[in-house]
């Protein structure tokens, strides 16, 4: 099915006050991405015709994350839902079709999930349809409200909702598909009667129902995908989820964590099949690994890491902005940092490339084949030549590169020399 004649409302205006932080609740990262991130690459995914997010608190930063182009509203005093998208509604001026409404602090939602929804709406031709999910504990969630037929009449928000209603566990998600004109029809009629003197969204229902519209529900099979990430507990839990869902995909795909529970992997980390991470492993967004590597336990993969095919970085090792080409070894404890090594290169415990001179970050290069002693010290910028050798402790200064097929050892480091063969007789 195709979505072109969808538009999806971000709301992503929030401050989120409960976070206790300067950076706009959005923007907290969840798996290394920004939790707006989640949501965009779903409206991406779908190939929804036009979106528009709606921001707010701090929006100068929060549109950074935003493709260069894309167009956005700004809701500049926070005065509810509905408040939100009137907001967004003069960029859908020319739109006709459906009108998607998503949540910025809703990043679990799956690409399914909106698919089945959406699919439901544009089939049945209705004027509201709202993704609804049944809690034991719906505690701070809107609840759904039928009539006695069964039909869906209207949403009580939390705050303002009795004793009787907030038994009820059916709860919305806040995630709503309408038709332009019945969204456009309904929002001019909301009101701010409620206790925080709001414009709610969700009185639209009421609106449309009240006027004999159509109004249907389905119902989310995956209750996490509801959570709304309002605290630091909400993003710690949220991560969790995401992480599980991170591991489950490279475990699909051809690689063995021996133990998930105890490895963090962040999101577009790319791994190649047969390639087994260990325990306690920490590799942060866009690292690429290549096939039958080995990884940890007790590594840390930064940014910028990229591991070729056959290579093993083993333990208590960091790795950050580099590139280590095919079978070569770091099995043991060290720092490698912004360097380029070739293949087949043995980097020997307790290894560093120094590639901080206290102002600037400097490059280190290794070529292939190179044997890299216990404790050596690269000070960068420096080359280490073709098959060339640093003894156990040497220092290798900056500049003063090491020759293809050289040893050298000592403090500073310095070409061995060449015993000379003694005479005979």
């Amino acid at each position: 099915m195709s979505y072109k004649n969808v538009a999806a409302i971000i709301l992503a205006a929030g401050e989120g006050t409960r976070m206790k932080s300067a950076l706009p609740k959005v923007l907290h990262p969840i798996c290394g991405r920004p939790m707006l991130g989640y949501l965009l690459d779903s409206v991406k995914e779908l190939g929804i015709g036009k979106y528009v997010p709606v921001l707010g608190y701090k929006y100068q930063e929060v549109k950074k994350i935003l493709r260069p182009g894309v167009r956005f509203a700004v809701q500049r005093r926070l005065r509810g839902t509905a408040d939100a998208v009137k907001e967004a509604m003069p960029f859908l001026r020319n739109f006709k079709g459906t009108v998607l409404i998503l949540y910025g602090d809703a990043p679990l939602l799956k690409p399914e999930t909106l698919k089945r929804l959406l699919g439901h709406h544009i089939k049945n031709n209705l004027d509201a349809t709202v993704l609804t999910a049944r809690m034991d504990e719906p505690y701070g969630y809107g609840r759904i409200l039928r009539d006695k037929y069964g039909n869906l009449c209207g949403i009580r928000e939390e705050k303002d909702a009795d004793d009787f209603e907030k038994d009820i566990k059916e709860v919305n998600t806040g995630i709503i598909c309408f038709s332009k004109k019945a969204l456009v029809d309904s929002l001019a009629r909301v009101r701010a009667k409620n206790r925080k003197r709001e414009y709610y969204l969700t009185d639209t229902l009421d609106i449309i129902y009240k006027k004999g519209g159509l109004i249907e529900s389905v119902s989310l099979k995956d209750i996490n995908e509801a959570l709304g990430i309002n605290s630091r507990s909400d993003l710690s839990r949220a991560n969790t989820i995401m992480q599980g869902r991170i591991n489950e995909g490279l475990l699909k795909q051809g690689v063995s964590i021996v133990d998930p529970g105890s490895t963090f992997i962040g999101y577009g980390t790319r791994i190649g099949s047969d390639t087994t991470i260990y325990p306690f492993t920490v590799i942060e967004r866009d690292v690429k690994i290549g096939k039958n590597c080995s990884v940890g336990p007790f590594a840390h993969l930064k940014e910028g890491t990229v591991l070729q095919d056959e290579v093993v970085v083993g333990n208590f090792i960091e790795i950050v902005r580099s590139r280590i080409s095919a079978k070569t070894w770091a099995k043991h404890f060290g720092y490698i940092g912004d360097s380029q090594i070739g293949s087949r290169v043995n980097i020997g415990a307790g290894s560093v490339t120094a590639n901080f001179d206290g102002l600037k970050k400097h490059t280190t290069v290794i070529g292939d084949g190179a044997f890299i002693g216990s404790d050596t010290v690269l000070v960068a910028p420096v080359r280490v030549g073709k098959s060339a050798k640093t003894g156990a402790g040497s220092v290798v200064t900056k500049n003063n590169n090491v020759p293809s097929g050289v040893t050298v050892a000592g403090v500073p480091a310095r070409p061995l020399k060449k015993k000379s063969r003694g005479s005979n007789g």
